[in-house]
């Protein structure tokens, strides 16, 4: 369930996944030749089925055939999701998304540190960093993180992230950097092993000309700037 300011994960997070690897199909064009995974906005229709998909690169195909899965719960509606797919042609030579499987993806705005302090206490509970990245069309900020996890004692048990503004400052060439620091809290959840999480950053809430998102991983602070331009 999704908080203004937090967003609760299970024990195992987001349905996450693995990376494909060459023994998982075959060389040639077999079942899984032609699948990638890729960030997208999946649009869903009326009838709770995905329609086409956006990619972060911008590219905008349609979905055939249309599909859906348990956690697309709302219709008329854009998902952020990771999708493994094929790109191919259909019948009338239109390049398509031949869905195989899909993982929502969190969106995360930042809120005024001074605000959720208001609210609750913020928590830098470790995480392990991988990677952030900014999207190509310009529409996300993308992180990867791992978080330990195990099979808790309480079945409520569960972990939370939050993004918290911490101001924007401007440099010395006049650009200005927004800097948001990752809130985690562990929420009794054991650490005995880690698991992947992906979340996104919509650009356009962010107003500045780069991203420093601060962690707290457990080998100490981790600072990472990106552009948004």
């Amino acid at each position: 369930m999704k908080h203004p300011l937090i967003y609760l994960l299970s024990v195992l997070p987001f349905s996450l996944f693995v990376s494909c690897t060459q023994d998982n199909y075959d060389e040639g064009e077999g079942k899984y030749s032609l699948m990638r995974a890729d960030f997208v906005e999946a649009h869903v229709g009326q009838d709770k089925r995905v329609d086409y998909i956006v990619t972060d690169d911008g590219d905008s195909l349609a979905a055939e055939p249309r599909f859906t899965t348990k956690s697309i719960e709302t219709a008329d509606t854009t998902y952020r999701v990771v999708l493994y797919y094929n790109k191919v042609k259909n019948d009338a030579g239109h390049t398509v998304a031949e869905a195989k499987s899909m993982s929502i993806v969190p969106t995360l705005t930042a809120h005024a540190s001074s605000q959720t302090l208001h609210h609750l206490s913020p928590n830098t509970d470790p995480v392990k960093f991988e990677s952030i990245w900014t999207a190509r069309n310009l529409r996300y900020v993308n992180v990867s993180i791992l978080l330990m996890t195990g099979t808790p004692d309480e079945e409520d048990a569960s972990q939370s992230l939050s993004l918290l503004n911490e101001g924007t400052h401007e440099n010395a060439d006049g650009s200005r950097t927004a800097y948001y620091r990752l809130s985690h809290d562990q929420g009794g959840v054991p650490e005995y092993y880690s698991q992947q999480c992906y979340f996104s950053v919509p650009v356009r809430s962010i107003k500045a000309d780069s991203l420093r998102l601060i962690l707290q991983t457990y080998d100490g602070e981790v600072r990472k700037t990106v552009s948004l331009k």
